[in-house]
């Protein structure tokens, strides 16, 4: 039996070890994604030297062995002198104290991208050794950290010409893992986009593992960083433009110049794509979740397009005009600068601020709703596409139902037998299960809704079809049966209209096999009907892998730490009786009802597309022939998984 839990129980963290003992919390997790966190966060420091004028070249020296990295700015240096009220060097509290900094309303910048005074110091304390250069005054200053403490004091090394700070660090291994290294190309990519994002700004990365050395600089801004992006897509647009905003308004704060503290970007056009694409920052940071700046951009366009629509009456008498025609094919870059920017969490995903929803949407509304005016042949260009947007919406919809309706009978006569289909010929209410194996199938079969539940069982691991042209994947029955069973076709017999269920659920074991069928399935979707992704139609979900009964109170868990959790809020007499399943077949039809299936009860995991080109990048390396690319994910994420199957 625990001892009683009383004060001898309270741990105090201090310092930086909070961030050693939960890195999650500060960088995401300690997976690539984290690992990258870290030189964003150096980076971000540098290009908030950039945005308030007082840098204008950044260098990325990555080390040949991909374990450590340098980046160097020529901004003001951070200051070395002692803090009056600490008697330490201001350099060594940035670098060693949590929320410290010099953007904290302290008038040093009008615009960053960090807020919290924590990212160098979370660098330094997840690095196993980091090493701060400072010029300033004409002199050179250093300071070396192990694990985040200073090996000694700040030292004079030398005179020096300009000013700038350079940070070299290596990330712990026993944080990251051993195998964890940089990602070059990774790095390329985030360096290319830093310097669209600030004209002017002049960015230098030497790769040294292959002696390459690239240099980054573009005049023309968002507007070429658009142009590029819709070429990388494979996209092309409605019409040869881009409108481009540069604004600066007053938020009422009172800085900045003539009180001008909110700056706004963007460089928009429409393409042939089917969905909207937008590539959000603020103050420099990537904001791959968007927020309420990306909500004012949508609200803006909309508004300003139904304005001039409206003004000329360009839409035919019986057709509704929705917001989701207006934005078809939309392609976006969108840069913000503000005060006080509120993110979603120390990684900066998503942006909060309720206020910059109106500002976003004030400023773009009236430029974008003049400029079509002035181009009255571009416009009637753009809303021609809208018009035929709606039109195939509407009729999608319509023709939906009546194929459904009509064919229900001759096609189900035509699919696999092994499909359990439902009742409902109607896909906007209609669910398919895709199950491993026919002991899972029969479980789910019999748990189902047969009203508007689906089941499909497919024989364990699938084919691979990375790299696999359409004709080979085709050519295997288990695929070309999922096909059928879908109803929307694929390659250029694809069809979204013709789409049997509106949700596609993979539903496997939890377990290594499971999430490996599941990662095949989805590379197959990513690979061959990417558009069920984009248009929101695939989902995972969520079935549990302990029953953990309490007295008289049955409780599920997905995972071993779910099943930790609950234990541990457990009464200290409680004696608790815990079942794993082996499989999703070893379960009873209302168990895996009441987890799994019940839509009143389950939990599903959409599967969404933020980033198309680094989740290409994801899939290349985790299922591509190129084996190193794989070991190096594998053992990046060993210290994630309780069994890892290599």
């Amino acid at each position: 039996m625990p001892r009683t839990y009383d004060a001898r129980d309270i741990v105090v963290l201090e310092g930086i070890e909070p961030v050693r003992r939960r890195p999650a919390m500060y960088i995401g997790g300690t997976d690539k994604s984290g690992l990258h966190h870290l030189v964003g966060e150096i980076l971000d420091n540098a290009i908030d030297e950039v945005i308030n004028g007082y840098a204008t070249t950044i260098t990325v020296e990555l080390d040949k062995n991909r374990d450590g990295i340098r980046i160097t700015d020529n901004g003001r240096g951070i200051p070395v002198e002692k803090h009056p009220k600490y008697n330490k060097s201001a350099l060594e509290i940035i670098m060693t104290t949590l929320h410290a900094g010099g953007k904290f309303d302290t008038g040093s910048y009008i615009h960053s991208g960090g807020l919290h005074g924590v990212g160098a110091s979370v660098v330094n304390a997840l690095s196993r050794h980091l090493e701060v250069t400072v010029k300033r005054d004409g002199h050179e200053w250093r300071q070396v950290y192990q694990a985040g403490k200073p090996q000694g004091p700040v030292k004079k090394t030398g005179t020096a010409r300009g000013t700038g700070t350079s940070v070299y660090f290596e990330p712990d291994p026993a944080i990251f893992g051993k195998h964890v290294f940089f990602d070059p190309g990774l790095l390329y990519d985030t360096l290319d986009a830093k310097a669209y994002l600030h004209k002017g700004l002049k960015i230098t990365f030497r790769d040294g593992t292959s002696g390459d050395t690239h240099q980054f600089a573009h005049e023309q801004g968002i507007q070429e960083y658009l142009n590029k992006l819709v070429a990388e897509r494979g996209r092309k647009p409605t019409a040869d433009f881009v409108f481009y905003l540069d604004r600066t308004l007053n938020s009422g704060n009172g800085k900045g110049p003539n009180g001008n503290d909110f700056g706004l970007e963007v460089a928009l056009q429409w393409t042939d794509e089917p969905a909207e694409f937008i590539r959000s920052y603020v103050n420099g940071v990537a904001t791959i979740s968007g927020g309420t700046h990306e909500a004012g951009l949508r609200a803006g366009i909309v508004k300003a397009v139904r304005n001039y629509i409206d003004t000329h009456r360009l839409v035919p008498k019986g057709l509704t005009l929705q917001a989701e025609d207006i934005r078809e094919g939309l392609a976006c870059v969108l840069s913000i600068l503000m005060l006080n920017p509120q993110f979603q969490g120390q990684t900066k995903e998503r942006l909060n601020n309720t206020e910059t929803q109106g500002m976003v949407d004030s400023a773009i509304r009236p430029p974008l709703e003049t400029f079509l005016h002035e181009n009255p042949s571009l416009a009637e260009t753009l809303v021609g596409r809208m018009i035929l947007a709606a039109r195939a919406r509407e009729a999608s919809r319509e023709a939906s139902k009546a194929v459904m309706r009509k064919s229900a009978v001759s096609h189900r006569l035509n699919l696999p037998g092994k499909l359990a289909d439902c009742q409902s010929t109607d896909p906007t209410i209609s669910e398919l299960f895709i199950v491993e194996g026919d002991s899972a199938g029969g479980t789910a079969k019999q748990g189902r809704d047969l009203k508007n539940q689906a089941i499909f069982p497919i024989r364990g691991k699938v084919l691979n079809t990375e790299e696999l042209a359409l004709g080979k994947v085709v050519e295997n029955k288990e695929l070309a049966d999922l096909v059928k069973v879908l109803g929307c076709g694929i390659g250029k017999d694809f069809d979204i209209t013709r789409l049997r269920y509106h949700k596609i659920i993979l539903l496997m074991d939890a377990d290594i096999d499971g999430y490996h069928i599941s990662t095949l399935l989805l590379t197959f979707f990513f690979r061959h009907l990417l558009d069920l992704i984009q248009q929101g139609h695939v989902y995972i979900a969520q079935p549990p892998l302990y029953r953990i009964e309490i007295g008289k109170e049955v409780l599920w868990a997905g995972s071993d730490e779910e099943k930790a959790e609950i234990l541990a809020k457990a009464r200290n007499n409680a004696k608790p009786g815990i079942s794993r399943f082996k499989g999703l077949g070893e379960m009873f039809p209302q168990q895996l009802k009441e987890t799994t299936l019940n839509p009143a009860t389950r939990h599903l995991l959409k599967v969404e597309l933020q980033d198309e080109l680094n989740t290409d990048r994801t899939f290349r390396d985790l299922m591509g022939k190129r084996t190193e690319a794989r070991y190096e994910f594998l053992m990046a994420n060993a210290t994630l998984a309780d069994n890892l199957d290599v």
